[in-house]
């Protein structure tokens, strides 16, 4: 069932305010330590994981940003009453105590039959505690400073029971408690939706672009090509066929009026997004005519050196003119060639240019000039370009908007959670 707010439900300041270590809290809360609301902090099971079995093993690895994928998750045997204390049940919550996500906590709700791993520690709240108030309570600024600080003094970085025993948390009364998580928990359910929804669009996007670049759109017979099946009448061709190339470089950075002019300068890390209309970095006129080059708008960049190509091989169409830095390649299509069907061209066979991804003795990962001008692709008429072209784009539009809902939702989050837990805006 959905949950709804109700008029009652929405924040209005009220009530005085008291500070503490933590922030501010309402004058008629308590503030307390997690040892005298919760159970004693434990530590999981140490065992092997199986493919199969009658007990799930959760990892840390198994938990992410949308949580956690229960089909995907292994199996455990051990002693039957080791098992029966590291048993999860719904209001558990669960921590990464040591690694990346570090402190990162995640709430059990209907959890099948599992046991949590040794690099996890479970809490449980006890009677005067909401669970789900608790989990909120663990994204706020109030818990990470407490976290933060501890890492700091800690060689290992890590988290342990002794740390989270001692934390100090808000505790309204609980019928309050439960109003915070309800409205909390409302809109993080809306951006697990918007979540769902992007992710299906992306497994949509992948399964069209695979249908169309291989059978074409008019249900013609395919032919084998040096690339895979594609329709007959299509034409398989190199980059440097049909389109023309373009280096890229950094203004000197001894220069500061270089960096304050109102051209776009991409590097790999704005190569986030299908399409480009604006970056963090922009360079002026004297930089572009210091030795930088400006590429047209229509260009599709590769990146071609730096770690990221240990993964993946990003690329991104340029809808303005824009500057490139020296780990990227600008390729600019010719005039049988749309920019927009040369992106998603580029998208659907990327894993055949990640082949050609080189690693040389200092671990530098680089794509070389050459193999990219080498690189095939199918080419269609015009008129099929453009269809194929404007069929993606349609799930990247909806894949954008959605992406737009989640952030603003995630905004919404990140403000009400502050202003609840430190009772700013009460329910």
């Amino acid at each position: 069932m959905t949950a709804t707010l109700r008029r009652g439900d929405i924040p209005v300041p009220k009530h005085e305010l008291r500070k503490t270590e933590i922030g501010t809290i309402g004058a008629d809360w308590k503030l307390v330590r997690l040892k005298d609301v919760a159970e004693k902090p434990q530590y999981g099971l140490t065992a092997k994981a199986a493919k199969s079995g009658k007990t799930r093993f959760l990892r840390i690895t198994d938990i992410t940003d949308s949580g956690v994928n229960w089909s995907s998750v292994p199996f455990c045997s051990g002693p039957a009453k080791k098992l029966e204390s590291c048993r999860l049940k719904s209001g558990d919550i669960v921590f990464a105590r040591i690694g990346a996500t570090t402190g990162k906590s995640y709430l059990i709700k209907d959890p099948p039959e599992a046991v949590f791993a040794s690099y996890l520690i479970r809490v449980r709240a006890g009677d005067e505690l909401d669970p789900c108030f608790l989990s909120h309570f663990f994204k706020s600024r109030g818990y990470w400073q407490q976290v933060d600080a501890n890492k700091h003094s800690n060689l290992k970085k890590g988290v342990n029971g002794t740390v989270l025993s001692d934390l100090l948390l808000p505790l309204p009364p609980l019928p309050e408690q439960k109003r915070i998580a309800h409205i909390l928990s409302t809109v993080q359910r809306a951006i697990e939706a918007q979540e769902r929804i992007i992710q299906t669009t992306t497994e949509l996007k992948k399964a069209l672009m695979h249908k169309l670049f291989t059978e074409g759109t008019r249900g013609e017979k395919q032919k084998d090509s040096e690339i895979g099946p594609v329709p007959v009448s299509w034409e398989v061709v190199r980059l440097s066929d049909v389109c023309r190339f373009q280096s890229g470089g950094t203004p000197s950075k001894k220069n500061p009026e270089y960096w304050q002019g109102t051209i776009p300068w991409v590097s790999p890390k704005d190569m986030k997004r299908p399409r480009l209309n604006d970056v963090e970095d922009h360079i002026s006129q004297e930089a572009l005519d210091s030795g930088s080059k400006l590429a047209p708008a229509g260009s599709v960049f590769v990146v071609v050196r730096g770690m990221i190509l240990a993964k993946t091989v990003p690329v991104a169409l340029a809808e303005v003119p824009m500057a490139i830095n020296q780990d990227m390649k600008a390729i600019v299509p010719g005039s049988k060639l749309r920019s927009d069907f040369l992106l998603y061209a580029l998208e659907t066979f990327r894993d055949n240019l990640f082949k050609k991804v080189g690693r040389s003795g200092h671990g530098t990962c680089t794509l070389m000039g050459h193999e990219v001008a080498a690189f095939k692709i199918p080419l269609p008429d015009m008129g099929t370009q453009e269809v194929i072209a404007s069929a993606i784009q349609n799930l990247d539009r909806k894949k954008s908007l959605h992406e737009e809902k989640r952030q603003q939702l995630h905004d919404v989050f990140r403000t009400l959670l502050h202003e609840l837990m430190t009772a700013k805006a009460r329910v």
